[in-house]
């Protein structure tokens, strides 16, 4: 992808953020970089969450992930994140392409919550935020019913460990609860979007690690245990 590509990428995030802030109540806009005078400490320790969606989507479907994250608490105000993960697929025989899909590789974002509650020490929150996003994975795509045209026999076809990567971005909206003591439940709704990536030489894959089916941009949600420590 050349630099005017990806110039034109971060433009249009910067742009979708801006909106996202103006849509934010007046009164909650002029908190969301300053620090509230009051006698609780700017930094209030940390958390660790474990996402449940992905190991539910590894049941029911031929993709998935397991995804935690380590995130810091600042005055309740914003909140640095570090999100790991495994993302897994198994297709089999993709019915438009008669394709078989298998990939298992790792994947990380690095990212920013702001709480755009008015009370920002309310025992529950309300958050936007953004992720830069990254996997390097390598994947098996194969044909094994490839028609011999010359022998009338079926044989195989396709690409073992073939390199692949992606850089992405997301935005992220989300609410997460105290429930009881340092146990909280939280959601996350997810807009990714593709910055530039490396796919092979046989074609694009099917399922990217940590972004989902593979496409230009995507949509997902996160149902979150988390921990505070």
């Amino acid at each position: 992808m050349t630099a005017k590509s990806i110039f034109t990428y971060i433009s249009k995030l910067t742009v979708s953020l801006l909106l996202l802030l103006t849509a934010v109540p007046h009164a909650q806009s002029q908190t969301l970089f300053r620090l509230e005078q009051d006698s609780i400490p700017f930094f209030r320790g940390f958390a660790v969450s474990f996402d449940l969606v992905g190991p539910a989507k590894l049941l029911l479907s031929d993709c998935g992930e397991y995804e935690g994250a380590l995130r810091i608490n600042l005055h309740d105000q914003w909140f640095p994140i570090f999100e790991l993960g495994l993302g897994h697929a198994n297709h089999k025989k993709d019915e438009v392409t008669g394709l078989s899909y298998k990939t298992t590789a790792p994947y990380f974002r690095l990212g920013m919550d702001w709480n755009i509650k008015k009370q920002k020490h309310d025992p529950y929150r309300i958050f936007a935020g953004f992720r830069y996003a990254f996997t390097n994975y390598k994947c098996d795509i194969i044909n094994d019913d490839l028609a011999d045209p010359v022998w009338n026999t079926k044989s195989e076809f396709g690409v073992q460990d073939m390199s692949c990567y992606q850089h992405w971005l997301e935005g992220v909206f989300g609410i997460d609860a105290s429930i009881a003591g340092p146990f909280h439940l939280g959601w996350t709704v997810r807009y990714k979007r593709r910055l530039f990536h490396k796919e092979g030489d046989i074609g694009n894959t099917w399922y990217v690690p940590g972004f989902g089916i593979n496409d230009s941009d995507n949509l997902s949600l996160n149902f979150n245990i988390i921990l505070d420590i």
